[in-house]
């Protein structure tokens, strides 16, 4: 009753502050498994999706939080895991996470703590992506006396099953296999320009596992103007979230260019 009421609080005063206008310029609001992915720019970036999605959309839909940050008080932790039913990721590796995550300074997390790795490919998950975990790539990688023999990309259910249960993704496939929507920030932090910063390939390593979840690109509009990084006082002002038409990897397509596409479709969302 208490997580429902501060539910209800919530949605008024954001809907006060910023008139949380949400534009569905490319896809309708559906009771489909989805993966939004959105710019981040701002503490409410959160808060600010999940109060633009209708009702039947925010039952269904998890945004991710950085552990470190949401749980580091315990209102904090309540808010975030009662209200807004997030899923923690540690992008410090080591410890898996259960529910929603957080990462330090950030409200929502980074889904790829570690660089990016120097090889590409739709199938190719690479250590340098996998914190303190080679067993994905030892268990997709080709034996020696097949390193020659073409093979057969993983199937989806086999990269899940590959994924360490320590690796910062764990939580999202567990929340997505369990049928639901997230809401993630490929830029990992937030950015302080007027574009994203580059995309870690998180939301690459989902779509793979994924495929049937839409993909639905978003940009959040003005958002940081209500609470700029390192204010804690948010300011009224009108904001809104566009939603784009969904995205898809395309067969064959590797890391990097679907990674630059999806930042083009929500940078191309600005202008709507």
């Amino acid at each position: 009753m208490l997580s429902k009421l501060m539910s209800l609080f919530l949605l008024g005063l954001v809907r006060f502050l910023t008139g949380s206008q949400a534009r569905w310029y490319g896809c309708p609001p559906k009771a489909e498994q989805r993966i939004y992915f959105a710019n981040h720019q701002s503490h409410a970036d959160l808060v600010m999706i999940w109060a633009a999605l209708p009702q039947e959309l925010r039952s269904i839909t998890r945004p991710i939080a950085a552990k470190d940050y949401w749980t580091k008080t315990p209102f904090r932790h309540w808010i975030t895991s009662a209200v807004f039913n997030a899923v923690y990721v540690d992008r410090q590796s080591g410890t898996p996470a259960a529910a929603p995550a957080a990462a330090p300074g950030a409200e929502t997390a980074a889904l790829d703590p570690a660089p990016p790795a120097p090889a590409d490919g739709p199938t190719a998950l690479n250590a340098a992506d996998i914190p303190q975990s080679g067993s994905m790539v030892e268990t997709l990688a080709p034996a020696p006396h097949e390193a020659a023999a073409e093979s057969a990309p993983p199937t989806p259910e086999a990269l899940r099953a590959a994924l360490s249960p320590d690796d910062p993704l764990a939580p999202l496939v567990q929340a997505l296999s369990s049928g639901d929507s997230i809401v993630i920030f490929p830029e990992g932090t937030r950015g302080h320009g007027d574009e994203p910063q580059p995309f870690k390939s998180g939301l690459y390593k989902l779509a793979l596992m994924f495929p049937q979840a839409v993909l639905v690109p978003a940009w959040i509009h003005n958002v940081q103007r209500v609470m700029p990084k390192g204010e804690v006082v948010p300011v009224p002002i009108l904001c809104s979230v566009t939603f784009g038409a969904p995205i898809q990897v395309e067969p064959g397509e590797e890391r990097r260019p679907f990674l630059d596409r999806a930042r083009r479709a929500v940078i191309a969302l600005r202008e709507v």
